[in-house]
């Protein structure tokens, strides 16, 4: 008997440190992209965005777990593409969960999306493109903290003329 699988440790594809560095460093992307969001809003910030990347990285080694272990038993017809895809899926839900109407003005666009990307960062992260998720972090926050400074010299612009 395997004392490991009865406790629930199972032998993985990807050494354990590996996964947990891959997590840690989707937490920190997510919370780079949450921060953002914190600082700027009262709508989902750090918590909710650290917990979209690490779910989303999370789902994503799952599925390839899941896919080398029916490599392993010579099955092929596994597909861990899906699971990528369900977790778009769900993320997207609850982007769209964030966006409301007030009084004809739409509210929590910016925040789905950044709910989305960090759910991508978390998926890139996952799958060891450090680089790639790094780099659409901090794309992502300086479009969002340059983009509201732009947008709110214009709107002062405006304000100050008429």
């Amino acid at each position: 008997m395997d004392i490991g699988n009865e406790i629930g440790w199972v032998d993985t594809y990807l050494p354990g440190h590996i996964i947990a560095i891959r997590l840690a460093i989707a937490a920190m992307l997510g919370a780079l992209i949450g921060f953002e969001r914190e600082m700027n809003t009262a709508e989902a910030g750090l918590r909710t965005h650290i917990l979209v990347s690490v779910a989303a990285a999370l789902f994503t080694i799952l599925a390839f777990e899941i896919f080398h272990t029916i490599q392993e038993t010579g099955q092929t017809n596994a597909d861990p593409i899906r699971a990528v895809e369900a977790v778009t899926a769900g993320i997207a839900f609850l982007g769209a969960g964030a966006i409301f109407r007030d009084r004809g003005s739409v509210q929590g666009l910016t925040t789905g999306a950044g709910m989305w990307l960090a759910g991508a960062v978390g998926v890139a992260t996952s799958l060891g493109h450090y680089l790639v998720a790094a780099g659409t972090a901090l794309l992502a926050v300086l479009v969002m903290a340059a983009l509201r400074a732009f947008a709110h010299q214009i709107i002062r612009g405006r304000g100050g003329d008429g």
